[in-house]
């Protein structure tokens, strides 16, 4: 009997009552598949009356076949076999050409006897669940694709440290695989010793920030091979119910940035120190022609003075000092002439080799090397440069000068020279065993009347004239090493090849 056989309301039984109060379509089948009740809601659902469900097959009022349901699809037969309930999950195009999922249960109903006599089935409608399901888990791999292929190195893990996510940048940035830190790695091995627990203590701390949440931090981080990386992470805490459950770090490599910044550091000091030598050219060009014309009517009327003087006269010393320090005024003036020139270099080809020892050998105080051991490491190649000989020999003469005098006069110095055919260019090294450049120094050696000499020893124009000579002849010079132990300054000139004529 059902809700819709005609009995007075308090005459219907209590069991027909709760049958039709379900909140899911149901039917009451027999072991044969035959409708034996249909609830209010299936009826509604379907369309259709008592008297045209009950009596009728369920493959029938269904799918409208005339023969049952294959028991691979229809889970009917496993429910009488075993008598336990089983579902199908089906699914069904509507009239509006939408997917309709369908969760169809079947549970057995046992008679007085234990024996199987009906059996449930319960359409239950799961497409707004499996449209969330479908929708979760495309927005998943949708953020798994944009974690995976993210450029900035992503981490995660639990509370106990345990890295549960790690993205093929941060594989990269780290040297580890995932595959290796779930096993054996925690994310304290990413950091430097005690780094982890800093970090955790700024997140929980909202001095720096929202709290559980922390942004660009520079710190250094450890990868596989225990090397600190410079870098700068953005973390937060991930939540469950107020209580912490994971944190996650996204990390960017620093090195390429501070490379560039030291590099942009260098050119602009670079160009400071250009425009200050272009002032200092310039102020020393006017100095030098305002000093070099007194400066010889000195020298010419103190040497007049002395030829007067004889031998026993007591102002002929007195005057020998005058001569001697206008002489030293005089080699300042030609340093600043030199250090100001602007005129184009007059180029030749020279054999290299042939050119340092030409310079060596103008040295015309052989006393300073009286101590020294000049070791000559020449290359046997063919090094031909087109230089302004003269200007290059003068910047040679003093960085063997300076060497000698790093020395104090004794030592080793080492004349190396070597041909770099792919890089098109000769290499001059002048290496000595002397005192060595103090860091603080090292800025500062090639700016013009810097100088460690004693007053009267040393202008400071050697090396700020030396690296002006081989800039005009398209080189460079450069300190390549230096300490207690001794310096390497490097002179590298132009390859000249006889087809570039």
């Amino acid at each position: 009997m059902t809700a819709h056989d005609r009995t007075p309301a308090d005459e219907v039984p209590w069991k027909v009552k709760v049958f039709d109060s379900l909140s899911f379509p149901t039917l009451i089948l027999t072991r044969d598949r035959i409708i034996k009740a249909a609830n209010q809601i299936f009826l509604d659902k379907m369309g259709l009356t008592h008297d045209e469900v009950v009596g009728k097959s369920c493959y029938e009022i269904f799918y409208h076949l005339e023969a049952p349901c294959s028991d691979d699809i229809c889970p009917l037969p496993r429910v009488i076999a075993g008598g336990k309930t089983d579902s199908v999950l089906t699914t069904a195009t509507d009239d509006e050409g939408d997917v309709r999922w369908e969760d169809r249960v079947f549970s057995p109903i046992f008679s007085d006897d234990g024996s199987l006599a009906y059996i449930m089935e319960s359409v239950r409608d799961v497409t707004f669940i499996k449209k969330m399901e479908k929708q979760f888990k495309e927005t998943r791999e949708f953020f798994e694709k944009v974690i995976q292929s993210s450029v900035s190195a992503i981490v995660a893990a639990d509370v106990k440290g345990n890295i549960l996510l790690m993205n093929p940048a941060a594989e990269e940035l780290f040297g580890y695989s995932i595959q290796r830190v779930w096993k054996e790695n925690s994310v304290e091995d990413l950091y430097p010793p005690g780094v982890a627990r800093d970090i955790m203590k700024m997140l929980r701390s909202p001095e720096y920030g929202e709290k559980g949440k922390l942004a660009n931090t520079p710190i250094d981080v450890l990868n596989s091979k225990g090397e600190r990386i410079p870098g700068e992470i953005s973390a937060s805490i991930i939540y469950e119910e107020g209580r912490e459950v994971a944190t996650m770090g996204i990390y960017t490599d620093l090195r390429e940035r501070l490379a560039v910044e030291k590099k942009l550091k260098e050119a602009q000091s670079q160009l400071i120190q250009t425009e200050k030598m272009a002032s200092m050219g310039q102020l020393a060009a006017g100095v030098a022609h305002e000093i070099n014309n007194p400066l010889t009517g000195i020298l010419f009327y103190a040497t007049l003075l002395m030829e007067k003087l004889s031998d026993t006269d007591p102002m002929k010393e007195e005057i020998g000092y005058i001569i001697e320090d206008a002489n030293r005024c005089k080699v300042i003036v030609r340093n600043l002439l030199a250090y100001s020139r602007k005129a184009a270099p007059s180029k030749n080809i020279i054999q290299f080799n042939t050119l340092v020892q030409q310079s060596l050998g103008l040295i015309r105080d052989q006393r300073l090397f009286r101590n020294v051991n000049v070791v000559k490491k020449m290359a046997e190649d063919m090094m031909l440069v087109q230089v302004d000989t003269e200007q290059v020999s003068q910047a040679i003469i003093n960085l063997i000068m300076n060497a000698l005098g790093a020395m104090d006069g004794e030592g080793v110095l080492t004349l190396r020279t070597r041909r770099d055919k792919p890089a098109r260019k000769v290499t001059l090294e002048l290496e000595d065993t002397g005192c060595g450049i103090p860091d603080a120094n090292l800025s500062k050696i090639f700016d013009p009347f810097f100088t460690t000499k004693k007053p009267g020893e040393g202008t400071g124009l050697g090396l700020s004239t030396s690296i002006g000579i081989i800039q005009e002849n398209g080189g460079s010079l450069f300190v390549k090493e230096t300490g207690p132990n001794g310096t390497t300054f490097v002179i590298e000139l132009p390859l000249y090849t006889p087809a570039e004529a």
